[in-house]
């Protein structure tokens, strides 16, 4: 077979056999529908967090737990995966994600059963786990799919990162209108078929995968060092890396009775343990690479966490979200909807990112996010929802790819380690902080909102001074240091039960409606967003412009790559 070869001007096509070329064409369409799998996964569970939370009884947050636990785990396979993914190839980790698959469909579908068998400990905690399983699966399948076409089009990475992250509300949509179609045309079919159905694309990926070869990474094929590679990412991102797991450690060992104390919380002793691992981290990352990382590395960190939390965490709690305002409308179509705008926006992202600069795309999305959060969070009526919602999917559209392509074209010397690791990092931070803390957002919404409505208010025992009874709420935490508190369903019920049905009707229409107000609290992140990016505009118009760096050589004695030396794509 003909060798491909990644030059300084990317896939080097020339005198090479079409069965080549068709080769890594069919190498990135594997690669896309991988992605659409792991769509399969969070759009099937993110419709089922509503249904799982009144079948297990769940309060807002920790229905926000059980969705985080589908997503944070992406973040320790797709970083963890990255510091080895050179070594083991590619294809193994995509045969350890479709592996992944088959285990989450086969626990998914068998919690149905053994719920309906009068279990719903064990059938939570088999969605518990399995929950995990997926979130790693999906991260091992990023782990492999960034680089490879980072380094199939490492020109224009950027514009083939869309492409490729097309594929991700692809199959939102796709999923999506079949499990709506379910919804909507076979309501006694149970939720065991909309879990297990990720089987059907994950078997696709793999059949047509295991016949291919992987590249080699732009990397390694540039003879960067594997020391050079993290050193891109430094003391700093492991800072960031070792926090996040701290309090990943601490949310998720908290209900073990094995690391519980005397007053049934995390024993100091397991808190000690934790912090020791957060810190064991970033002194390994010190010890072996001395370096701090690169300064806009980090900065690209700091940007991501909001990001993450304002596309994933507002996709995860939408379809909730929207179950008290449209009533006669599956709820599930806001985020299909957006999805098939991401989807087709994506796939045309060149001219757009030629016309305004990776940069430029990013802050023109933060504006547009900011609008569409605020817009949907006070928009009534069908019509206004998802013209709201149309501002929203456009400014959400490019951030995740274009943030991979901006580093990628700005570290290439991290490899895959740089560029997998700011999608781990977001969605460590999305699973970690952004689910749960959109759930106590929520919280707070129903509580102000039950307090004003004048039906509440005829009720003495209710409402005093303008909120809520204590008597009507609970004291929760998350990782027991963000304390928040709930409405206990119950008790109010039991409160206005002597109220007429028409107040009662009132006090329970203000809480559905209530969660579609906290969307505006979380436009305050891609406000954020918004000004880093302008930072880093000015930072690049001050050094002449945006201009991708393009790995051609490497000389073991000179760290300035200024040769040109090609790579074999062949693994």
């Amino acid at each position: 077979m003909a060798q491909v070869y990644a030059s300084a001007g990317g896939i080097d096509y020339a005198g090479v056999r079409e069965i080549d070329q068709g080769q890594n064409r069919a190498l990135f369409w594997g690669c896309f529908i991988a992605l659409i799998t792991t769509a399969f996964g969070f759009i099937t569970r993110m419709f089922l967090i509503g249904e799982w939370a009144k079948e297990f009884n769940l309060d807002p947050a920790q229905a926000g737990r059980l969705a985080g636990i589908g997503i944070w785990p992406f973040a320790v396979s797709i970083i963890a995966f990255s510091l080895v993914i050179d070594r083991i190839g590619y294809k193994t980790a995509m045969v350890i994600s479709f592996l992944g698959y088959m285990i989450w469909s086969v626990m998914g579908v068998s919690a149905f059963y053994v719920s309906r068998g009068g279990n719903k400990e064990g059938a939570y905690q088999m969605l518990y786990w399995g929950s995990l399983i997926l979130g790693l699966s999906n991260g091992t399948v990023e782990a492999y799919i960034n680089p490879v076409v980072a380094t199939m089009f490492n020109r224009e990475k950027t514009k083939w990162l869309n492409a490729l992250h097309a594929g991700w509300p692809g199959g939102l949509v796709l999923a999506g209108l079949i499990t709506i179609c379910i919804d909507t045309f076979a309501k006694t079919t149970p939720w065991s078929v909309k879990v297990g159905m990720i089987a059907i694309p994950a078997v696709i990926f793999f059949f047509l995968l295991i016949r291919l070869t992987f590249p080699v990474q732009e990397r390694v094929a540039a003879g960067v060092s594997y020391r050079d590679m993290l050193a891109e990412f430094g003391i700093m991102g492991a800072l960031v890396v070792g926090f996040l797991v701290v309090l990943q450690l601490m949310d998720f060992f908290s209900g073990s009775k094995a690391f519980q104390g005397a007053d049934g919380t995390l024993a100091m002793w397991a808190k000690m343990l934790f912090m020791a691992i957060g810190l064991l981290i970033v002194a390994g990352f010190a010890a072996y690479t001395k370096s701090f990382g690169r300064g806009f590395m980090f900065f690209m960190i700091i940007i991501m966490m909001p990001l993450a939390t304002t596309e994933l965490g507002t996709d995860g709690w939408i379809t909730k979200i929207m179950e008290g305002t449209l009533k006669d409308v599956h709820p599930g179509w806001v985020l299909v909807y957006t999805s098939f705008i991401m989807m087709v926006l994506r796939f045309f992202a060149g001219p757009i990112i030629h016309k305004l600069s990776p940069l430029g795309l990013l802050a023109l999305s933060a504006v547009l996010a900011i609008l569409g959060l605020l817009f949907l969070s006070g928009a009534v009526g069908l019509l206004m929802i998802f013209a709201a919602a149309t501002l929203y999917a456009c400014g959400k559209t490019f951030f995740w790819p274009t943030m991979l392509g901006v580093v990628s074209d700005q570290t290439p010397r991290g490899g895959a380690l740089t560029l997998n690791a700011l999608g781990g990092i977001g969605m460590l931070a999305v699973g970690v902080l952004g689910f749960p803390y959109i759930g106590t957002l929520q919280a707070d919404k129903k509580i102000a909102a039950i307090a004003a409505t004048p039906a509440a208010q005829t009720v003495p025992t209710l409402v005093q001074n303008g909120t809520l009874n204590s008597a009507v709420l609970e004291d929760k935490k998350v990782y027991e240091i963000i304390p928040y508190k709930t409405v206990s369903d119950t008790k109010l019920n039991a409160m206005i039960a002597t109220l007429p049905t028409e107040k009662q009707k009132e006090i329970n229409d203000a809480a559905d409606h209530s969660a579609q107000k906290a969307l505006g609290d979380m436009a305050r992140f891609p406000m954020f967003m918004l000004a880093c990016y302008i930072i880093l505009i000015i930072y690049f118009r001050s050094r002449g412009g945006y201009s991708a760096q393009v790995l051609t050589g490497h000389a073991a004695e000179d760290k300035k790559f200024t040769g040109g030396v090609a790579g074999p794509i062949e693994a």
